[in-house]
């Protein structure tokens, strides 16, 4: 198969649904063996996300014009036909390219009896544009969230978790908002590595809205910028780096502790990304940090990012069971960055093959896990220091009600503190809820993942 932008989409999609591949991740490495153009690059970008984000909405389309169910389609049709609807129906491709090009493609992966359905099928989807099609397989729908799941292309029992987030938040009535940002590419974020950025790394960037260390690329590759080669700049969401100022930043005069430096840990540091801000941050402040990574191959990952920074010096990396570090180092941490396994609900427009993936169930399951992690936590920390628990999570299972959980258990000693005051003041700009103690970030409002922050303080007595 020749190497095109529609061939590598199929390829990442088609590992996607067979091999449960991370499209994320995947895509870079075709795009590599590929070798295409920029611009090409950029279009097998857009029709393997694109066609991953909006694949509920699409199965439901390709089952009316095939007068079939989607499971009785096998093979390759069924994701030509997906990344046939989203060039006729998402994208500024000509009818007749997308039909022609997508049928040529299925000449190429799919057998004759295929070609001739994929064919007949996308020019049934090419005679109604997508609106139509929206209010076509919607006419009997009366429940609003199933309504909403159709037409936003997420899994009705995700809407409902969503509703719940944004109610929790006074935002009860921005969930279409929300469910339409999931759909939409992310800006690529830089972060302005404190202590190593120059005013010349980030001259041609745009600051980000959120974090007043990141910025935006307009275009192009970011690892083929010096600065990103050089580990002084970094890809990273502006969320995350605020979640890591809100620790680093929180009532910061000096990061000594007598004539003693802080002792900083990232328990779950992989793959680095917050790990290296937070070590920038430890060596403007005079603290020492530890990172913690359970997997020897995403330790390997906070060895890189670190190296790459010229950060790795003087920080600490293990590889051990987070849940351990209450009982092996107890009391002996200032600050803790505990950035739990989650759901991963928050990050929808990086990883939109995550909600067809995810159950009800996973949450229960991670919210164990969270509570096991944020003991440890709890334990690793010293009378007076500051734990951040963050999730890429807005589901209340993974974040108000793991913080309550938390505080019954830990009882006097645990105060939650005011994270919204504090993110005020890393950055007065950002709209957030002062009404609550912990903060909530929505990429329809701070342009972000959708990140929980909660800082808490174990009590001295």
């Amino acid at each position: 198969m020749k190497p095109s932008a529609r061939s590598v989409a199929f390829q990442t999609l088609l590992s996607v649904e067979n091999d449960d591949a991370y499209a994320n991740l995947l895509l870079p490495k075709l795009l590599k063996q590929a070798r295409l153009e920029q611009r090409d690059a950029g279009m097998a970008q857009e029709l393997a996300f694109g066609t991953l984000r909006r694949q509920g909405t699409y199965d439901r389309i390709i089952e009316v014009a095939a007068g079939r169910k989607l499971s009785e389609i096998t093979g390759p049709a069924k994701i030509l036909l997906r990344l046939g609807a989203h060039q006729l129906l998402s994208m500024r491709v000509s009818p007749h390219a997308a039909i022609n090009e997508t049928v040529n493609l299925a000449k190429e992966v799919a057998s004759q009896g295929a070609v001739g359905f994929v064919n007949g099928c996308l020019r049934r989807i090419s005679e109604r544009d997508y609106q139509q099609w929206i209010e076509l397989i919607t006419a009997d729908v009366s429940d609003p969230i199933e309504l909403l799941a159709i037409t936003y292309s997420h899994p009705a029992w995700v809407v409902r978790a969503l509703q719940k987030g944004l109610d929790a938040d006074g935002r009860g009535d921005e969930l279409a908002a929300l469910l339409e940002s999931d759909n939409i590419s992310p800006k690529v974020n830089l972060v302005a590595l404190p202590g190593l950025a120059h005013d010349a790394d980030v001259v041609d960037h745009k600051p980000t809205d959120a974090s007043p260390i990141g910025f935006e690329l307009e275009s192009g590759d970011p690892g083929r910028l010096d600065s990103v080669i050089a580990g002084r700049l970094r890809v990273q969401d502006a969320g995350s780096q605020l979640a890591a100022l809100a620790l680093s930043r929180f009532d910061m005069g000096t990061a000594l502790v007598g004539d003693q430096p802080e002792l900083w840990l990232d328990m779950c540091a992989g793959p680095g990304g917050k790990a290296a801000l937070l070590a920038a941050e430890a060596r403007s402040h005079g603290a020492r940090l530890t990172a913690s990574e359970l997997q020897p191959h995403r330790t390997s990952l906070v060895v890189s990012a670190l190296g790459q920074s010229g950060l790795i010096d003087g920080v600490e990396i293990v590889t051990t069971d987070a849940r351990e570090w209450g009982t092996t180092t107890p009391n002996k941490f200032d600050r803790i960055l505990l950035d739990a396994p989650c759901s991963g609900l928050g990050a929808l427009r990086r990883r939109p093959e995550a909600r067809w993936r995810k159950q009800p169930k996973d949450i229960g399951e991670l919210s164990r896990l969270q509570e096991q992690l944020l003991t440890s936590a709890w334990l690793a920390l010293k009378p007076g220091g500051v734990l951040a628990y963050v999730t890429c999570s807005p589901h209340i299972g993974e974040t108000a009600s793991v913080i309550e959980w938390a505080a019954r258990k830990f009882g006097a000693s645990f105060e939650q503190l005011d994270t919204a005051t504090t993110l005020s003041q890393i950055n007065p700009k950002l709209e957030l809820n002062s009404s609550r103690k912990s903060v909530q970030l929505w990429s329809h409002i701070h342009g972000t993942d959708d990140l929980f922050i909660a800082l808490i303080r174990k009590s001295l007595g």
